[in-house]
């Protein structure tokens, strides 16, 4: 007899967060980034039909596809995403939110839109997945190719990048992680806390492009990745289900039960970085560009920023569902309005 698959906290099984099979390229990190994402809101507990996902265009934007087939979604014009996403914010904002933008997506054509986001903390996980190219047009570069990095065609960039994390924390981000596609225990751990920040979470995460960015002289290959990743700290996550109080010395590692019976080790990290403090994020994040070093884990978190639908004073009944009698004002309200204009 077949043993029954595992559940989480809300008696869901792993398979209840897939979506359809991927068409992407065999091999493309991007299909990676997808599987931690079903494992994280597997391990967070979320229920499907409480997610929304949003995307843009490009391969990365395909992926909502891919997972949490029960939740809702919308695949957007390219570039647009953030003001769809902003919408769903206002108009229901019970639901969490997951968007999946593309190096091309966020930072050219929707650049505009990615940063009044990040600057109105709209409350959502953004995850970039970021292979410096454009995929779907046959490779050419994209803003965030790093200067001097070769294409497959042999052709050289010469234009500086965009930094998506460095131009997130200078607009207000309340939350900037990076990850790359071949570490799914930092992503994971990223996602989960990513998914209870309360305002807008970033993530950007070096996806290496299987088909055209993936060849020697390319900056966001898995070979330059694994060698120039510079790990911030061991990052590990436990959710706020039930208070869980760990107490050990820096450099040791401590064993800690978790509430459905499994058990983690953290791992206390001896590295001297605070990533509350914002000033010194950008400076290392410009200090490992000198270095030509990619930065992972979380670069900045700020807890007590407000998010957007606290700032525009939304109740706690989502707007979608007031009924017509508090969303519409009466004839009488229009017709002492206009008395007011004579």
């Amino acid at each position: 007899m077949t043993a029954a698959p595992p559940t989480n906290r809300i008696g869901l099984t792993l398979n209840d967060y897939k979506g359809a099979p991927s068409t992407l390229c065999d091999g493309c990190g991007h299909d990676a980034i997808t599987a931690q994402i079903i494992k994280a809101f597997y391990e967070l507990g979320t229920e499907p039909h409480m997610v929304a996902k949003l995307s843009g265009i490009g391969c990365s934007s395909k992926t909502p596809a891919y997972f949490l087939n029960r939740s809702h979604g919308f695949n957007s014009v390219h570039g647009r995403m953030p003001s769809v996403a902003t919408g769903v914010s206002m108009a229901n904002h019970t639901l969490t939110m997951i968007g999946v933008s593309g190096d091309g997506d966020t930072a050219s054509i929707g650049l505009g839109q990615f940063c009044h986001l990040v600057r109105r903390n709209v409350p959502m996980i953004y995850i970039i997945e970021n292979n410096g190219v454009y995929g779907l047009t046959k490779g050419q570069f994209s803003a965030t190719a790093d200067l001097g990095s070769k294409a497959k065609s042999g052709v050289m960039n010469e234009l500086p990048p965009i930094d998506l994390c460095g131009l997130a924390i200078e607009l207000g981000c309340s939350f900037v992680g990076r990850s790359f596609a071949g570490d799914p225990k930092q992503l994971v751990a990223l996602l989960k806390a990513a998914g209870s920040h309360q305002g807008t979470a970033v993530i950007d995460v070096i996806s290496p492009c299987v088909t055209f960015n993936n060849h020697e002289g390319s900056t966001k290959s898995y070979k330059y990745a694994k060698e120039m990743e510079t790990p911030l700290h061991e990052l590990g996550y436990v959710p706020f289900f039930e208070q869980i109080s760990v107490d050990y010395e820096p450099g040791s590692v401590q064993e800690v039960e978790m509430h459905d019976g499994s058990k983690i080790r953290l791992k206390k990290t001896d590295r001297d970085y605070d990533p509350t403090d914002e000033i010194n994020a950008i400076v290392t994040i410009k200090k490992a560009h000198a270095n030509k070093e990619f930065l992972t884990g979380l670069l900045y978190i700020n807890e007590n920023k407000e998010d957007f639908t606290t700032i525009m004073n939304v109740g706690d009944a989502a707007l979608a569902t007031l009924p017509e009698s508090i969303t519409r004002p009466p004839k009488s309200a229009l017709d002492e309005i206009m008395a007011e204009l004579m």
